[in-house]
């Protein structure tokens, strides 16, 4: 890595600060497995981006951990009667960090960036769809007007994140690093070194959660054993996860408390298949779709379901804390995960029938099967983010599992910026292990498997059903909760039964901090996360 010598001496004088040098500051260690992929909100796809998004900026509304919403930038709103208006009265005196006024004018220009930009792979193509115009008043308001009435409009504002306009009006919106961040939030960008470190400030100002501590450092350790021991030996104060191996030997550590719930935003683990159909492929957006033809086949997808025995999964890999998978909305999103769903039962048997039956048959007896008119093998590339701490293990049990139906795989870990490249809208792959962190509402998850999704870069999978596309385009202009989450439900059927996907499993956020450095962290919530900005604004050094 270039500069990697100095990466590191910098680094530890971090390390060294954050001990106390004189104990004149507290500094929060937090080590992750991750690193943002950007700086930029308009283009970031991995969650460790988002994490730092939700410290450093701030947005129309708070999501409380009991998954409510609460006005922010705004004193109030009002709507109106058609639902079509919604009038934000901007709080007055807030402030940038470079201490310029944040005004209704930097939020209609932020809304705006992320309308007109459909290079934004999620800003544009799933926050903003039904956003008509966007102005400022002179009564420092914002009046956004929408296209049709939505029911989520908390939802669709809360990762919309304000942007200065005094700094981005200049900058080229897709190509912007962003590496000073100025925000509003509760903390400051102070330094970012990518794959290393992220080091905030705190912002004693804001206006709504001055941090407690004096500033956080996040940083990124590359394996899961010495993220374990990093926080063994007071390298860090808390780890945003870990391996569930790991989770008896700290228990026992009179000094490490281990935290293990529902996340504040759940996340679901993925085997995605590359479907991608020729006519489809977004060849202008760099689309490559080199995907195995087999995996178009429902069949092939279907017998790899019954070979898939998620059971086994869930015991060797989260240790049995976790629950079998069925659909993309995980069970953490209470009434919106469709739970009348019968999962694809473990029966090697039947999945070789299927297989069978389709034409699908080792010609050449050597343990792998050929495609019915011979042209190639059941032979699929298997990739996954390198930093992941379950995928490698996975990928193994994957393997011996598809072996015993006549299906190779071609395993390969790959650099998660690489990957993300790899995946969306390029195609360029076979067989994914991935993940996604969900929203309080549906539509985000429902919307990465629509048509509109494929050329955008959210599309995961490059799947296409136009009655799928036609019920997504209705939920999101249904205001009846009821029939709402009648059409959310029908939507995981649909998915559910081209077999879409598999979700090995539902996975229980385990985390770990320090009990002899900072106190206050948020554990006694239905939903945690220590991460969060929620958190860490009310953490404070041990007395």
């Amino acid at each position: 890595m270039k500069q990697k010598a100095l990466y590191v001496l910098v680094l530890v004088a971090l390390l060294v600060s954050a001990c106390g040098g004189g104990g004149q500051s507290a500094v929060v260690r937090i080590g992750w497995a991750g690193s943002p992929d950007t700086l930029n909100p308009g283009m970031a796809i991995l969650v460790e981006a988002y994490t730092i998004f939700e410290l450093v900026y701030d947005s129309m509304y708070e999501l409380n951990l009991d998954g409510s919403f609460t006005l922010s930038l705004a004193e109030s709103v009002s709507t109106s009667e058609d639902g079509l208006v919604w009038t934000y009265k901007i709080r007055d005196g807030l402030k940038w960090h470079d201490g310029q006024p944040l005004t209704a004018e930097d939020i209609a220009f932020s809304y705006n960036l992320y309308k007109d930009t459909p290079e934004y792979p999620y800003m544009n193509g799933y926050y903003t769809p039904y956003f008509d115009t966007i102005v400022a008043t002179e009564n420092n308001e914002v009046v956004l007007t929408l296209t049709e009435a939505i029911p989520n409009i908390e939802s669709q504002l809360i990762f919309l994140y304000v942007l200065p306009k005094h700094v981005w009006e200049a900058q080229d919106k897709l190509e912007y690093e962003n590496f000073e961040m100025i925000g509003s939030g509760p903390f400051k960008m102070t330094e970012y070194v990518q794959n290393e470190f992220v080091r905030l400030t705190a912002n004693k100002e804001h206006f709504a959660t001055p941090p407690k501590v004096d500033e956080v450092i996040f940083q990124t350790f590359e394996n899961q054993d010495a993220l374990v021991q990093a926080i063994k030996t007071g390298q860090v104060d808390m780890i945003t996860e870990m391996p569930n191996t790991a989770a008896e030997s700290l228990k026992a550590d009179e000094n490490i408390e281990l935290v293990v719930g529902a996340p504040l935003a759940p996340g679901v683990t993925d085997i995605i298949f590359n479907q991608t159909d020729p006519e489809n492929c977004p060849t202008e957006e760099g689309g490559i779709c080199s995907g195995h033809p087999a995996l178009r086949d429902r069949d092939v997808r279907l017998a790899m379901a019954h070979a898939t025995d998620k059971q086994r999964l869930i015991d060797v890999i989260l240790l049995g804390l976790g629950n079998p998978g069925l659909t993309l909305i995980p069970d953490g999103l209470g009434v919106w995960y469709n739970n009348s769903l019968q999962d694809y039962e473990f029966d090697v048997a039947k999945a070789n029938q299927i297989l069978d039956d389709a034409g699908y048959a080792d010609t050449d007896g050597d343990g792998v099967r050929e495609m019915p008119d011979g042209s190639e093998s059941l032979t699929f590339r298997l990739n996954w983010p390198s930093d992941s701490i379950n995928a490698p293990r996975m990928a193994e049990l994957l393997d011996e599992m598809w072996a015993q139906i006549g299906i190779a795989l071609e395993p390969q870990a790959v650099d998660p910026d690489a990957l993300t490249a790899q995946c969306c809208p390029a195609f360029d792959f076979d067989i994914m292990i991935w993940g996604w962190a969900s929203d309080p509402d549906p539509s985000a998850l429902l919307y990465v498997y629509t048509t509109e999704a494929i050329p955008s870069g959210s599309s995961e999978t490059g799947y296409s059903n136009p009655a799928y596309d036609e019920l997504y385009a209705e939920q999101q202009v249904t205001l009846d909760f009821e029939a709402r989450k009648d059409i959310v439900w029908e939507m995981q059927k649909i998915v559910h039964d081209d077999v879409v996907y598999i979700i090995p499993f539902y996975d229980a956020n385990v985390q770990a901090y320090r009990t002899d450095r900072f106190t206050g962290w948020l554990t006694g919530q239905a939903k945690v996360e220590l991460a969060d900005v929620t958190s860490l604004v009310l953490i404070e050094p041990v007395k």
